[in-house]
C-alpha cells in the first residue's frame, strides 16, 4: 500500500517537515559528564539521514532540581550551547527539522542523582522514588517559569528549530494542572485558570524570548488508570486554553505516566494506538496547534490509518525508529516491507535505560554504537569471502544477514525446519508474534541478498569441510540442563526425581511436545518471559498453573521493562496461584515439594509435569574439530544469554568478516 498522507509535508511555523514522522523525545542517556557528544549525536543523524522529519532531542532539565538520570544534559549552564550545535548542525543538513525538550518531574525526582528536593506544587509523594517532595514557594514557581524561558534561549542559541515543553506523566506542569497534586489555595492552585498559569506564562515567555520563527510545542498524556487524572474533557480543556494563545505549535499525546507506568512506554503485553481516541477529541477543540500521535504507533500502516482518519497530523515513532533508524526513508522510497519492526519488548531501551545505562535495542544493536559502527549501514567488502553460519538462531541470523549486506558470499544452515532457534518459540507465546514478524524480515532480506539457507540441516564437522567456506560461524545456540539444577539451591547438583520424568523446558512445552494434565507446576528462575510467556500460554490453554520463583516477586527482571504489571495482572486472571522465594526441593512424578528460602518449611503440591525456566547449557559441538579453520563463536554457542547479546555478537562477526 501507498502511505500518501504518512509521506506529505506539513508546515510548522517557519519550518516545512519533509513528512509527517517525529523520531519523538526520549531519554537516551548518552551525555558526558552533562554535554552531549560523538555518541548521542551519531544516534540523532542515524534517523535524520533514515529520514525522518522532525527530531526532537532528549530533555534537558531546566532547573537543578529536575535532573533524573545521570545521562541528564547539564540544566542551568551555557556551556551546552556550543556542545549542542555541533550535533544539531549536522542533523538540520541531513533534512530533518529538529527541537528539544524541556523537562522538570516535579515530585516525582531521584534524590540519587540531583541531591536536591523534589520542588513540587504541593509536598506529595514521588512515585519514581520513595521520598517526599517540596511545596514551591511563589519566588520558587517564578525562578521555575525563568528556567524554563532561559533553557529554551539556550536551545536557540545552539541551533534547535524550537523546542517542546513536557507536561506529560504527571510531570511538574501536569502535577499544577490535576487537582490531586494541586492542593494550594494561592494564584497557582484552585480554578483551572490558577491552574494552568504556570505553563501558560512558560509558553508565553518563550514566544516572547525566542520569536516568531521559533517552533514551541507540548508535550501531554493520557491516562484513565486512576480517576484523579485527567479525562479527556478535562485534557481537551486544558490544551485548548494553551492554544488559543496562538503561540503553541503542536502539542503530542502520549499515553500513561507516573502513577501508571506500564502504559507509557506500552510493551507487547498491552494493545497499540493508546491514545488515539484522545489524539482525535484534541483535533477538534484546536484551531491552531498541530496534534501529534504517539504511544503504540509502530508500523506504517497503524501511522497511515490515523492520520488518514484525521485523527491526528503527525505521529511519534521513537521505538520504531530505535528498531530501523531508516524507517521513514524506507517507507518515503515505497520500501515498507523492509523495515525491521520493533518488537516491543523495552528490553534494551527503556530495559537499559532504567537500569541508567545508555539505551541500545534488541534488534538492532548498533543503536548507541553508531559512532563507532557506522550506524545500520555496511560497507562493502574490499574481498568478498565465502561464509558459512552454521545455526538460524538470533546470532546466526544477523550475522548471516550482515555479511551478506557487505557482499560476501553466504550460506546459512539451519538443523530444524524453520529459522529463529528458541527466540521463535518466543513468538508463540501470547502476544509475542511481533518476533515471528521479524523472522519474516529475515527470510525477505535473506531472498534479497541472496543468503542461501539450508533448512533441515545438520552439519557434523567433516562436512562443514566439504562446503569449503573461508569463515564458519558457529551459531549452534544452547540446550536445556537436564540435571535442572537450581541457582539457590547449589548444593543440589541434580533435582532429586528429575528421572521420573515430566521434567521439562519452556522450549518443550513451546513446541508441543509432551501432552500435559490439568496442573503444570512453571519454576522460574530467570524473572523473563522465557518462565511467564510459558506460564501464559499453559494458563490460556486452560491448564492450572502454579508459578514458582526465588524472587521476592513475579517477573522481576521484567520489571525494568514495565512489562511485569500487566503479564501479572493477566496471569492472576487467568487463575495463576504465585509462590515467590520458594525452590524445589524434589520431583516426584506426579507433584513437587517446594521449599521457602525463608523459612525451609516444605509443602507439597500435586501437578502433572514441572517447567523448569532455569540456565541452559551452550551446546558447540564443532569447534575443536575445526581448529585448523577461520572460526568464530556467537551467541548461546558460547555462554547461554539473553536475546540482545546473540544479536550484539552475529552482527559484530557479520561485520569483522
Amino acid at each position: 500500500m501507498g502511505f500518501p498522507r504518512l509521506t506529505s509535508e506539513l508546515t510548522l511555523r517557519h519550518k516545512v517537515l519533509r513528512n509527517r514522522v517525529t523520531f519523538g523525545a526520549h531519554t537516551a542517556n548518552m551525555s558526558v559528564e552533562g554535554l552531549p557528544g560523538a555518541q548521542f549525536g551519531a544516534y540523532l543523524l542515524e534517523r535524520a539521514i533514515g529520514g525522518a522529519g522532525m527530531i526532537v532531542a532528549e530533555p534537558v532539565p531546566v532547573h537543578r532540581t529536575g535532573v533524573l538520570t545521570r545521562g541528564n544534559f547539564r540544566a542551568e549552564d551555557d556551556s551546552v550551547i556550543p556542545a549542542f550545535r555541533k550535533i544539531v548542525e549536522p542533523v538540520k543538513d541531513a533534512g530533518a527539522v529538529v527541537l528539544q525538550q524541556l523537562y522538570h518531574v516535579g515530585a516525582h525526582g531521584d534524590s540519587d542523582l540531583s541531591y536536591q528536593p523534589h520542588w513540587g506544587p504541593s509536598g506529595g509523594p514521588s512515585y519514581h522514588d520513595s521520598d517526599g517532595s517540596h511545596a514551591m514557594s511563589e519566588a520558587e514557581i517564578e525562578e521555575m517559569i525563568e528556567a524554563f524561558i532561559a533553557a529554551a534561549v539556550r536551545c536557540q542559541k545552539a541551533g534547535f528549530d524550537g523546542v517542546e515543553i513536557w507536561a506529560a506523566y504527571h510531570s511538574l506542569l501536569e502535577q499544577f494542572w490535576t487537582p490531586w497534586s494541586n492542593l494550594r489555595d494561592d494564584q497557582w492552585g484552585g480554578s483551572l485558570e490558577n491552574r494552568t498559569r504556570m505553563s501558560m506564562r512558560i509558553l508565553e515567555g518563550i514566544r516572547r524570548a525566542c520569536g516568531e520563527d521559533f517552533i514551541v510545542g507540548m508535550s501531554v498524556s493520557y491516562s484513565d488508570s486512576y480517576p484523579v487524572l485527567h479525562g479527556v474533557e478535562a485534557l481537551c480543556e486544558i490544551v485548548a486554553r494553551h492554544d488559543a494563545t496562538g503561540h503553541l505549535d503542536y502539542v503530542t499525546c502520549g499515553s500513561g505516566g507516573y502513577l501508571d507506568f506500564e502504559k507509557l512506554m506500552p510493551t507487547f503485553a498491552m494493545g497499540e494506538k493508546l491514545t488515539v481516541n484522545a489524539c482525535a477529541e484534541l483535533m477538534r477543540v484546536v484551531s491552531h496547534a498541530k496534534v501529534q500521535a504517539e504511544s503504540g504507533i509502530r508500523t506504517p500502516e497503524n501511522a497511515e490509518g490515523v492520520l488518514s482518519a484525521g485523527e491526528a497530523d503527525l505521529v511519534s515513532i521513537v521505538r520504531g525508529q530505535i528498531a530501523d533508524p531508516h524507517w521513514a526513508r524506507k517507507v518515503s522510497e515505497g520500501r515498507a516491507e523492509d523495515i525491521r519492526g520493533c518488537i516491543s519488548c523495552n528490553q534494551m531501551c527503556w530495559g537499559r535505560r532504567s537500569r541508567d545505562y545508555w539505551i541500545s535495542c534488541l534488534v538492532n544493536p548498533s543503536v548507541g554504537r553508531e559512532y563507532q559502527w557506522g550506524g545500520d549501514r555496511f560497507e562493502r567488502s574490499e574481498a568478498p569471502r565465502r561464509v558459512l553460519v552454521v545455526g538460524a538462531g538470533p546470532a546466526g541470523l544477523e550475522a548471516a544477514r550482515v555479511a551478506a549486506e557487505r557482499g560476501h558470499s553466504v550460506a546459512l544452515h539451519e538443523a530444524a525446519p524453520v529459522i529463529g532457534g528458541q527466540f521463535r518459540l518466543a513468538g508463540e507465546q501470547p502476544r509475542r508474534a511481533q518476533i515471528l514478524d521479524l523472522m519474516d524480515w529475515y527470510e525477505r532480506q535473506f531472498a534479497r541478498l541472496g543468503v542461501r539457507l539450508h533448512l533441515n540441516s545438520f552439519l557434523e564437522a567433516e562436512e562443514v569441510r566439504a562446503i569449503g567456506a573461508d569463515v564458519v560461524i558457529l551459531a549452534t545456540g544452547s540446550l536445556p540442563d537436564e540435571a535442572a539444577t537450581q541457582r539457590w539451591l547449589p548444593q543440589m547438583e541434580r533435582l532429586p526425581g528429575v528421572e521420573h520424568g515430566n521434567v521439562v523446558s519452556p522450549e518443550t512445552v513451546m513446541r508441543r511436545e509432551l501432552r500435559l494434565g490439568g496442573t503444570v507446576i512453571v519454576y522460574d528462575e530467570g524473572g523473563s518471559m522465557r518462565g511467564l510467556g510459558t506460564a501464559w500460554h499453559l494458563a490460556e490453554a486452560g491448564h492450572e498453573v502454579v508459578i514458582v520463583t526465588p524472587d521476592p516477586m513475579v517477573g522481576k527482571e521484567l520489571a525494568r521493562t514495565s512489562a511485569d504489571i500487566p503479564i501479572r495482572a493477566k496471569l492472576a486472571q487467568l487463575g495463576a496461584r504465585f509462590m515467590t522465594e520458594h525452590a524445589v526441593a524434589a520431583w516426584h512424578g506426579q507433584g513437587a515439594t517446594l521449599r521457602n528460602l525463608l523459612t525451609g518449611a516444605e509443602v507439597e503440591v500435586a501437578a502433572s509435569a514441572l517447567v523448569m525456566a532455569t540456565t541452559n547449557r551452550a551446546f558447540e559441538p564443532l569447534s575443536e574439530e575445526l581448529g585448523d579453520l577461520e572460526v568464530r563463536i556467537v551467541g548461546d554457542a558460547q555462554a547461554p544469554r539473553q536475546a540482545p547479546y546473540a544479536f550484539y555478537e552475529g552482527r559484530k562477526a557479520g561485520m569483522e568478516v
